[in-house]
């Protein structure tokens, strides 16, 4: 990620570029269809009866991070620093102090079109979240969860990793765009949630299988799209060829992970899964996402490889430790992001973003110390907040909906709706309708007295 410069237009500023400008808009578009590309994908995982509430915990967040980053997001995190932990400043508020013109710090874009160009980055990491919650967590929770979140969480992490002044830039952490703030900060607020509001009914016990890999590979599909957006975008223009690499590796390391985690599986139980695959091609783009800048090709390769085998080892951890992560958000974002983080201190060439060079490039351990460090820090901070954060909601409002609940199905107690109509006759919004309006219909009514009105009214 480019260095977030404060200063919005000075005289010498250059001019906008018509050409990086239009290229980061198409790299914006790109990374927004991410956060709907990471819907199909966790959606298809999940069984039918959570399929839209798992396409709604990713969706929602489109609307919830883009309201809090306009009203004050952005400056926290690339606001003047204040303290080297998060910054401020009031033009950024509301974003009504910045002009059509003004140019993001010694770049050739606008301000504008960076903000909007972060701005999906964070939408899409609490989203990340949500695959480990499937099945168990109330919408408006989760709704309150992603506000509460995103400010005291994310957007001073960003400010660490990206922002002039954050102390994690300025000790010189490298994260081309994100394994730190997005990735690693992602997993671990997962697995800090999940660790305070538990398993899935029948976790270890009832098959819990996808119930569409269609869905999760074209799911898959886009991310690996959109992740270009997301990778060669970070450099925020195309002036010197630094996003070309990042390109390039972006595609070598993501094909790199798919084949190892393929290779894996075929060793281990005798099969290469489309499920497999689609998860093998996450693990390399998380992996590659921090270190992409840094790295040749070569080490592309490897930074991929080793991730793909890693991650698909550590998705299994999740039985062994009796942490519920549904759909493996800790096994591949996690582990993926610290897998990339590190990696940077062995493979950095020195050639490409900075002159950073990693250990098997001459530089000894000192670049790899910072990147530890950035691990450490990020991973830290968001398993704790986080689970602080979900341990308050959970015992107030309630996180996770009723026993029942989660049995009969959270799309329809959650939404009122259902994925699939397999009657082809309209009976499934009827039974939407009434169940609906049957506990309305009858003050105080439970859950069991609305489905059983359903059931006759079906019949």
């Amino acid at each position: 990620m480019s260095p977030g410069i404060l200063t919005l237009a000075a005289e010498e500023a250059p001019a906008i570029s018509a050409a990086n400008t239009g290229f980061m808009l198409i790299c914006s578009a790109l990374v927004m269809l991410m956060t709907p590309g990471l819907a199909f994908f966790y959606g298809g995982m999940v069984r039918v009866k959570s399929t839209l509430n798992m396409l709604m915990m990713s969706f929602v967040s489109l609307g919830i991070v883009t309201i809090l980053w306009v009203l004050y997001g952005f400056s926290i995190a690339f606001g003047t620093d204040t303290g080297s932990v998060i910054g401020w400043s009031s033009d950024y508020v509301g974003l009504s102090g910045i002009g059509r013109d003004a140019i993001w710090g010694e770049t050739n874009i606008p301000v504008f079109v960076f903000a909007v160009f972060q701005l999906m980055f964070a939408i899409i990491t609490p989203a990340l979240i949500s695959g480990a919650l499937a099945d168990r967590v109330k919408f408006g929770a989760w709704v309150l969860f992603i506000t509460l979140w995103v400010t005291v969480v994310y957007f001073p992490v960003a400010h660490w990793v990206w922002g002039d002044g954050g102390w994690l830039f300025d000790m010189g952490v490298i994260d081309f765009a994100g394994g730190t703030a997005v990735h690693i900060n992602a997993g671990a607020a997962a697995l800090g949630v999940i660790l305070v509001i538990g398993k899935r009914v029948g976790f270890k016990k009832d098959p819990m299988r996808p119930h569409s890999l269609p869905l999760v590979m074209l799911g898959a599909g886009l991310l690996w799209f959109g992740w270009f957006g997301f990778n060669a975008g970070s450099w925020l223009g195309n002036d010197d060829g630094v996003g070309a690499v990042m390109f390039v590796n972006t595609q070598v390391a993501t094909a790199a992970a798919v084949l190892a985690w393929l290779a894996y599986e075929k060793v281990r139980h005798g099969a290469c899964t489309t499920l497999g695959a689609a998860s093998g091609a996450v693990a390399g783009l998380v992996a590659i996402t921090p270190s992409g800048g840094s790295v040749s090709p070569l080490g592309a390769i490897a930074v991929g490889a080793v991730a793909g085998l890693l991650c698909a080892m550590a998705v299994g951890l999740k039985y062994k430790f009796g942490y519920d992560d549904s759909l493996d958000v800790v096994g591949v974002h996690l582990v993926g992001g610290i897998i990339g983080s590190v990696l940077v201190g062995f493979f950095a060439t020195g050639g490409v973003q900075s002159d950073a060079k990693g250990l098997f490039y001459g530089g000894g351990v000192d670049q790899l110390i910072k990147q530890v460090i950035g691990v450490v820090a990020v991973l830290a901070y968001s398993l704790v907040v986080s689970g602080i954060l979900a341990l308050i909601i959970h015992k107030t409002m309630g996180m996770r909906v009723s026993e029942d609940d989660e049995i009969s199905g959270i799309d329809q107690v959650e939404h009122a709706e259902t994925a699939y109509d397999f009657s082809g006759t309209g009976a499934s919004s009827r039974k939407t309708a009434v169940s609906a309006a049957a506990p309305s219909a009858t003050p105080g009514g439970t859950t069991a007295e609305a489905q059983a009105t359903t059931k006759k009214v079906d019949a």
